[in-house]
């Protein structure tokens, strides 16, 4: 049986869930079902959940507030939430499970059954891409091969679309390549800096050197690239440039 917690500040959805979890997923035992963050941080030190079912926004303190009051957490979690915003992106570019309000119960054993086949699971990239979101962090976390690459914000130049990867330019010469699309990078990274200029590029608008003006025209980035404007984006890249 599988430790698991329950943490949520609405009471019709933490009952909701706990009923769910004990029709459809027996194999999960409930030690604890909490209804704010600070009663959820004792629960968890109490009784070392293997899994936690954890609201995304609670008054006083986000899930992800208590997951970095946690430190490094020895559980798995999946985020439960009514709200289909910026976290989510944030939450899904980091390839962690969550379920949106009101939970649907084949999604609900489809997140079950891949914390059962995956175990284990790493927040910091989570933590990291959130406060990015927000403007609270330099950094950006990003999957790769060997695990995750922790990439300065002010230090991408651009990011191109390479099928389903994306590859990001950065200072220095170096590149990463990322298997995400850019599409996902449109969705994470602050877009009153990084600007999707074409249908495989974003480029961060702080590394530009020059606009040349044309039919879309073309920005010279700060390494000597040429990334072409399309014509479609051209007057939201010019209000943001003017913003700068």
């Amino acid at each position: 049986m599988t430790r698991t917690i329950i943490i949520d500040d609405e009471e019709d959805a933490r009952e909701s869930l706990k009923l769910l979890l004990n029709k459809f997923c027996p194999n999960l035992n409930i030690i604890a079902i909490c209804q704010d963050p600070m009663e959820g941080i004792s629960a968890i030190q109490t009784h070392q959940p293997e899994l936690v079912f954890l609201d995304v926004q609670m008054p006083f303190m986000s899930g992800f507030d208590l997951l970095e009051k946690i430190g490094k957490p020895n559980f798995s979690t999946i985020f439960v939430t009514a709200h289909n915003q910026y976290a989510i992106k944030a939450i899904r570019f980091s390839a962690l499970d969550y379920l949106l309000k009101p939970v649907d119960v084949d999604e609900l054993l489809t997140a079950v059954n891949r914390f059962h086949n995956l175990r284990k699971t790493d927040y910091s990239g989570l933590i990291h891409n959130i406060k990015s979101r927000l403007g609270l962090d330099d950094k950006l976390a990003v999957p790769t091969l060997n695990g995750l690459d922790f990439v300065y914000l002010q230090d991408i130049i651009h990011c191109k679309a390479e099928g389903a990867y994306t590859q990001i330019i950065l200072k220095d010469s170096q590149q990463i390549v990322v298997s995400k699309s850019l599409k996902d990078f449109e969705n994470i990274l602050d877009p009153s800096i990084f600007c999707r200029v074409h249908h495989s590029a974003i480029i961060n608008l702080k590394q530009i050197d020059r606009y040349i003006k044309g039919e879309g025209g073309y920005a010279l980035m700060s390494n000597g690239d040429h990334i072409d404007i399309s014509r479609r984006k051209k007057e939201e890249f010019m209000k943001l440039i003017a913003r700068l």
